[in-house]
């Protein structure tokens, strides 16, 4: 298989920045989607956005909603809708786990990316807390200041003086 070919098989679509900014993620999980023929299509394009995505769990089932994967360009009346809700599919184990998880106060479930694996669609999600205000800022503050320090080192090993 020519290198290329691997590529597009095993490849980034979309991917939710936001969310790793807003909450505090505590376990992720691979699952697969229930897509029609168009909405396939349309995520080869490289055409989705997760930002306002959610899983919802409900009878035993994992439902994925608010994400919008645009209609297919050449898509006939077979066209899908752009946020009609998906069905997840994992297994039996990993939904309760996500249940048990999920039923504590404060616990969401949110996409984080969705991407081809071996040619097929997958979405991670994950299990988050949300975040306050002042977490939010800390987190910032400490990307920043490690940002500092690792210019200050690559200034040290190239021999500026500061």
């Amino acid at each position: 298989m020519a290198a290329k070919e691997k590529d597009q098989r095993n490849r980034l679509i979309a991917q939710n920045k936001k969310a790793r900014h807003d909450f505090h993620i505590e376990d992720t999980y691979e699952a697969g989607l229930v897509l029609q023929g168009t909405e396939v299509k349309s995520l080869r394009e490289g055409r989705a956005s997760l930002v306002d995505g959610f899983v919802d769990l409900d009878n035993g089932e994992a439902w994925l909603h608010g994400v919008h994967i645009p209609e297919y360009a050449q898509g006939s009346w077979t066209n899908h809708a752009a946020r009609r809700k998906r069905k997840l599919l994992l297994n039996r184990v990993e939904i309760t786990k996500i249940e048990r998880k999920v039923g504590d106060k404060g616990y969401t479930i949110v996409p984080l990316s969705l991407y081809f694996k071996d040619g097929r669609a997958k979405i991670e999600i994950a299990i988050a807390k949300g975040k306050k205000e002042y977490d939010k800022r800390h987190s910032l503050a400490e990307r920043q200041s490690n940002r500092e320090k690792e210019q200050a080192v690559q200034r040290r090993l190239k021999g500026f003086t500061d």
